[in-house]
């Protein structure tokens, strides 16, 4: 059954806009040897980086459309100076790791977990689903950041897909 729009509650925090810098912390990096931790400076700092984040790992449209469409895309958003391009999903390590496998992403998309949201809500950007059975989730974004500091935030509305797909952001690089 497809989820009403009054059963999504939105972040209840600011949200971060362009021009802010991307929280210091520690998150989790799914990697061929298993989940890793990493902070967002190791991943941010001095680098231009695309971050997209998805409502959860093997979803529907995340995993036919989202995740896919930066796999296909990856070639050209590296064309356009982007050192690294991250999925980030409220899922814990390992899931995120066997996602990434079955996506075939390889060593193109860095899969990252913040399995407690909290990155998620200190973006605040996280959709509770509390409701439904699924807990806090991310909403649908994608951004990009150069060394840290956000310079393109694309946020989905409720069943939203356009402006956080890898063609959107490539058209905004």
């Amino acid at each position: 059954m497809p989820f009403a729009i009054a059963e999504y509650k939105w972040g209840t925090g600011p949200m971060i806009k362009v021009g802010d810098q991307i929280p210091s912390m520690t998150l989790t990096k799914a990697t061929a040897d298993g989940p890793k931790p990493v902070t967002t400076d190791e991943i941010f700092k001095g680098r231009k980086v695309v971050m997209f984040a998805v409502p959860g790992a093997f979803t529907p449209t995340c995993s036919a459309k989202h995740l896919p469409g930066y796999v296909q895309n990856f070639d050209a958003l590296k064309a356009k100076g982007v050192d690294e391009v991250v999925c980030m999903a409220v899922n814990d390590g390992f899931v995120m790791g066997a996602w990434g496998r079955e996506q075939g992403t390889g060593d193109k998309i860095t899969m990252l977990s913040d399995g407690s949201a909290a990155l998620t809500k200190a973006l605040g950007l996280e959709l509770d689903l509390v409701a439904r059975g699924m807990g806090v989730r991310s909403q649908r974004f994608a951004l990009v950041a150069q060394d840290g500091r956000v310079t393109h935030l694309a946020v989905e509305s409720a069943g939203g897909f356009d402006v956080s797909r890898a063609e959107a952001v490539l058209a905004a690089l």
